[in-house]
């Protein structure tokens, strides 16, 4: 990316600088509701970015820290997409494992109770048949123990005939990954993603100095206090705050650095063999990430056909998916993806689009939401879209 812009340069993104100020207007609104502590917003799009933040990172027990561009936010399972999808299609594209190869090739002990048909392609997409979510944190196991239980585990239905968003799946994605690649997961990562892509401000378990650019997630009242710069996800805090599902830390500008890898793979990669260089031109430089071409088709491709009202990709969410929280702003080619704490990542390869959202909205108890936000935000930056 070329680099940020204010909303009254707004014409290079290709956007109304009025229409702009009005979907940075809903982060002020919903802050003055007080539905989220704050946030950052940011938009990129023709190779520039503008970023809004609003209201504060932290904001409680004496405490308060507005949020800024550079605010670090915990990501929840937008892990999923930008960690261990990559890694697992970086290992495709090695040869090292194929898409509709068994689990239980890579991992015998999960080839248990039932499970012994399930597919890497399956618990991508979230047909897998895994159940949603099981507490495995509050028994005192150790992260071998935790992933046993997962092993074990019956089905919650019969593999492929439903498709039902789980963490459970991505954790034991995330073992492969590591197991393959002979490496701990953010390790990897770091090595294989935020290295390259320039991600400087992405990590899993943000070292405690960094606190202070953090934004604090839910109340814990077994440490008296935020949890701040810890993973929210309890099962990724169990596994040590690293976990296919949940984990990661960063900042919008790092998010649509890895977004772009994506347009750029999806538009016009520059083809060397059969990979696809996607080129990111940012503050400090370039940086270079491999996908093979047909590795991103698979992932935006639906593996849901047969599934009545489902529309996913490989990890990512489809245009018209029930997950889908865009509205009718962007075209049919959308993809995304939500993060619990209150994140979501959107990318519209038709429109050359980029729209981070980054907010702790648990901050004030997991029961706020901001559907209508995530909604509203979206339609707005697509009806500033003037060229």
């Amino acid at each position: 990316m070329k680099g940020p812009i204010l909303p009254d340069g707004a014409e290079r993104l290709g956007l109304s600088g009025t229409a702009l100020q009005a979907a940075w207007a809903l982060l002020d609104h919903a802050v003055a509701q007080q539905n989220i502590p704050g946030g950052v917003a940011l938009v990129a799009r023709n190779g520039y970015f503008a970023t809004y933040a609003a209201g504060h990172a932290v904001m409680g027990n004496g405490v308060a820290i507005p949020a800024s561009a550079d605010t670090l936010y915990d990501c929840a399972s937008l892990t999923k997409v930008v960690v261990t999808l990559p890694l697992i299609l970086m290992l495709s594209d090695q040869g090292k494992l194929g898409l509709d190869d068994l689990v239980a090739a890579y991992v015998p002990e999960f080839g248990q109770s039932g499970k012994h048909a399930v597919t890497i392609r399956q618990l991508l997409s979230h047909t897998s048949g895994l159940a949603a979510h099981w507490d495995l944190y509050s028994h005192g196991w150790t992260p071998n123990e935790m992933f046993a239980c997962i092993c074990r585990m019956k089905p919650a239905h019969v593999p492929g005939t439903r498709c039902v968003y789980s963490c459970l799946g991505y954790i034991v994605l995330g073992r492969i990954a590591e197991r393959l690649l002979g490496e701990p997961f953010a390790q990897a990562a770091e090595r294989l993603l935020f290295r390259p892509l320039g991600m400087s401000a992405s990590c899993f378990n943000p070292p405690c100095e960094w606190r202070p650019r953090i934004a604090a997630t839910e109340y814990d009242p077994a440490l008296g206090g935020f949890r701040w710069g810890r993973v929210h996800d309890e099962n990724a805090h169990a596994f040590g705050g690293v976990s296919g599902n949940a984990g990661l830390f960063a900042t919008a500008d790092d998010l649509a650095r890895y977004a772009q890898m994506w347009l750029v793979s999806a538009n016009a990669g520059v083809e060397k063999g059969d990979t696809v260089a996607a080129t990111m031109h940012a503050h400090t430089g370039q940086a270079n990430a491999l996908l093979s071409p047909s590795a991103v088709r698979q992932a935006l491709s639906s593996h849901t056909p047969h599934i009545p009202g489902a529309h996913r990709g490989l990890g990512w969410v489809l245009k018209d998916d029930p997950a889908d929280v865009t509205g009718n702003g962007l075209s049919r080619s959308s993809y995304g993806h939500t993060g619990f704490t209150g994140t979501s990542l959107w990318i519209d390869p038709e429109r050359d689009l980029v729209v981070v959202l980054l907010t702790n909205r648990v901050h004030f108890g997991r029961d706020t939401s901001i559907a209508k936000l995530r909604h509203d935000i979206h339609q707005a930056v697509a009806a500033a879209i003037r060229d």
